[in-house]
Order: structure tokens, then sequence, then C-alpha cells
């Protein structure tokens, strides 16, 4: 639409978004053709399901040591009471 000659306030108006959406795009995307700006949206969401995997490890991670930290304390013996322990 702007190659057509019509200015950004007519653009903006016609695709029902903000100057400054319109202005916050260009600076990210408006050297890409179109198929990188996919790419890029691709490498976006593989980033946040790689980012919620290692969260997820580090919660297991986190479970796991709190049970070792559980199972590995030594417990006091336990004493069943009648005459002189071993036999």
């Amino acid at each position: 639409m702007l190659a057509c000659g019509k200015n950004v306030a007519q653009v903006v108006q016609h695709l029902g978004v903000s100057e400054q959406s319109y202005h916050r795009w260009r600076d990210l995307y408006g050297g890409m053709k179109s198929d990188e700006a996919k790419r890029l949206k691709q490498l976006e969401i593989e980033n946040g399901r790689l980012k919620k995997l290692v969260a997820d490890q580090a919660i297991d991670i986190s479970i796991l040591r709190e049970a070792n930290n559980y199972l590995g304390k030594p417990r006091a013996p336990s004493y069943r009471g009648g005459a002189g322990g071993r036999s």
C-alpha cells in the first residue's frame, strides 16, 4: 500500500493497527523477506518450546534432589525392645 502512494496513517488505519505497532514491526522485520520473517517466527516458537522443556527438566531435577536428600539421610536405628539386641 505504501508502494502504491498511500501514507503510513492511511495504511495503519486500513490494517487496524496503531502507528506505534507499525513502526515496531518495521524495526523488527523491515529488512526481511517474508520467508525470513516466517523462519524467525518458527525459531521463536521452537525456542519457547525448548525453554519450557528445560524448565520442566529443572523441576524434575529439583524433585529428585529433594527425594535423594530425604531418602539419603541416616536414620536412627530402630530398637524393638527385648533383651540384648543381636542373638
